[in-house]
């Protein structure tokens, strides 16, 4: 068997349905799911048993230990030359395992992974969500798509990897988030040859709504500092941008929120001085809210979904910026170890 095709799985009995009606219309068949139930409470067991005989289907049930290990556990019972690693949440296109196997044969690899998109099915606020994790003006460029600022790190949302390699290097870390990325810089550590396959893309519905979204860009600015820790090389500047737009940010409006209070309650004489400041303040601000509004209302042909990926986009570079600066903090100046930092979002 070339493919074993792993999702964990946690509470999205719904989404899981999805993703396995999209494996059922692939062209390429050589290939076994196994999905692994990671201590749900709203199991898919039932959503599985619907697909047994349209698909070479294996359902496993665990206590919960967090995706990395799911997908371990997962991958010791697999049975493909190559495994390839799914969140739950995405829905694959007709032709993503022959762009897959294309690949392959054009040119070998070790591990590899391909981008995502939106689907014309998704909410406006997933359509939002997905520009500003794909866009080149938020970090598009540094998670990649056609074209890398840095090397391509496999992401676990659509990640493939040879058995024998993924088994060597002993899979996915304990870590919570940014297992991935560990994962991917242990791939390059060992000497294994990594590539992105352009068009082995997916849709990826990511969070549903601000709240959980900001909780998991939060996530992945903590996670990134916590690589450092153990990777110092692996911080590059391109890192750092989210953390310097926020603190920009903040700066430019507590500039505005104080040049504001000096129009009021300053020398009248100088009420155009400070008009100006503020003005002068918010300007950066306005000018890239209408970049993001402009060029995400082009490319999903929509104007609602231009005014909420402002939002979005300032959710994913300040909920990542603040992650970043909080775990800076905690790691790096007060010296604490990853469990004394972060006990219960880490381990929980």
């Amino acid at each position: 068997m070339k493919y074993s095709i792993i999702v964990p799985v946690f509470n999205r009995p719904d989404e899981v349905d999805e993703l396995l009606e999209s494996l059922c219309r692939q062209t390429v068949k050589d290939f076994e799911v196994v999905i692994v139930e990671d201590g749900s409470e709203r199991p898919c067991k039932e959503v599985c048993q619907k697909y047994e005989e349209r698909l070479d289907l294996k359902y496993f049930m665990k206590k919960n230990s967090g995706p990395g290990q799911s997908r371990n556990y997962g991958a010791e019972r697999a049975k493909g030359e190559y495994l390839i690693v799914l969140d739950s949440d995405v829905v694959l296109p007709e032709g993503y395992l022959k762009a897959v196997d294309d690949e392959l044969e054009r040119e070998p690899a070790d591990a590899f992974g391909g981008p995502d998109c939106a689907h014309e099915s998704f909410t406006e606020t997933q359509k939002a969500i997905s520009y500003s994790m794909t866009s080149f003006f938020t970090t598009g460029g540094i998670r990649g798509g056609k074209k890398k600022l840095d090397k391509f790190y496999p992401r676990s949302f659509n990640m493939g990897i040879r058995r024998d390699v993924y088994l060597r290097l002993g899979g996915f870390s304990k870590m919570r988030f940014g297992e991935d990325i560990d994962f991917s810089i242990r791939i390059f550590k060992a000497g294994c040859r990594c590539r992105l396959f352009p068009k082995a893309w997916v849709w990826h519905k990511r969070r549903t709504d601000m709240r959980k979204f900001f909780r998991q860009v939060y996530n992945s600015g903590i996670a990134r500092i916590n690589l450092y820790k153990l990777y110092p090389e692996s911080l590059k500047l391109v890192h750092l941008l989210p953390m310097v737009f926020t603190v920009g940010v903040i700066c430019l409006f507590l500039i505005a929120c104080f040049a504001r209070i000096m129009m009021v309650y300053g020398n009248p004489t100088d009420f155009f001085t400070w008009y100006y400041i503020v003005l002068a303040a918010i300007a950066p601000i306005i000018l890239y809210s209408l970049l993001i509004f402009t060029d995400s209302a082009i490319k999903n042909r929509s104007l609602p979904i231009g005014f909420i990926s402002i939002g979005a986009a300032f959710v994913q570079l300040m909920g990542y910026g603040f992650g970043f600066i909080e775990a800076w903090w905690k790691r790096c100046v007060l010296k604490k170890d990853i469990f004394q930092a972060f006990e219960k979002s880490f381990y929980d």
